[in-house]
């Protein structure tokens, strides 16, 4: 049995962090997993700044309600879906990600959890397991699939390693530099082609 795990943001939908930054002019923000390789580094940060800003979580699910999938990204993932079984691996968070959600047909979804206060700032993020995208693609394998996975970012190039066959979609060169044992391709018909390339190679 096959199936294949999918990263998020960057790859069906906007970097919701990039999209916040723009309408708030705040160009700090706009560092994401592209740029940090460390997660909790990159969460402290935004939410010292947000902190500082006064915007709370309803500030950006305001904005996140005005975004869409990528473009083509629909009628990809539901083809992608009629041939195999699909997860998608994010490090957003549920608070931010189920709108998006929706607009996608509702895949499966494995994130994690903000805390807010009373006043709807962010206080704190509660990751679901630590490396949860590694965690994720090796607890496949061990219920016996294969896995192919794709994402863009450095926080996706450990579930790409675990997976029998990973692959980088529009990746930022420094993540291709870094990286250069992984295939890049830059639109879906090249990611469904890798990916059906990768299913025949690895077999059932």
């Amino acid at each position: 049995m096959q199936i294949v795990a999918l990263d998020l943001e960057g790859v069906l939908v906007p970097e919701i962090w990039i999209a916040f930054s723009e309408r708030t002019r705040i160009p700090e923000l706009r560092r994401t997993t592209r740029d940090e390789p460390d997660y909790d580094r990159l969460m402290r940060f935004r939410l010292d700044l947000l902190r500082r800003h006064g915007l709370g979580l309803p500030d950006i699910q305001k904005v996140i309600r005005e975004l869409g999938p990528m473009p083509g990204a629909k009628d990809f993932l539901d083809a992608l879906r009629a041939r195999y079984q699909v997860v998608i691996l994010s490090d957003t968070f549920y608070e931010f990600a189920m709108p998006l959600m929706a607009q996608l047909g509702m895949p499966t979804l494995f994130c994690h959890r903000l805390e807010t206060d009373a006043a709807g700032f962010v206080t704190a993020y509660r990751l679901r397991m630590p490396d949860q995208k590694k965690a994720s693609v090796r607890a496949f394998r061990q219920i016996a699939f294969k896995v192919i996975a794709a994402g863009d970012s450095y926080n996706d190039t450990a579930m790409l390693a675990e997976a029998h066959a990973g692959i980088l979609f529009r990746p930022p060169q420094n993540v291709i530099a870094e990286f250069p044992q992984f295939p890049v391709v830059r639109d879906y018909p090249g990611l469904a082609a890798a990916i059906d390339d990768a299913a025949r190679r690895i077999g059932e």
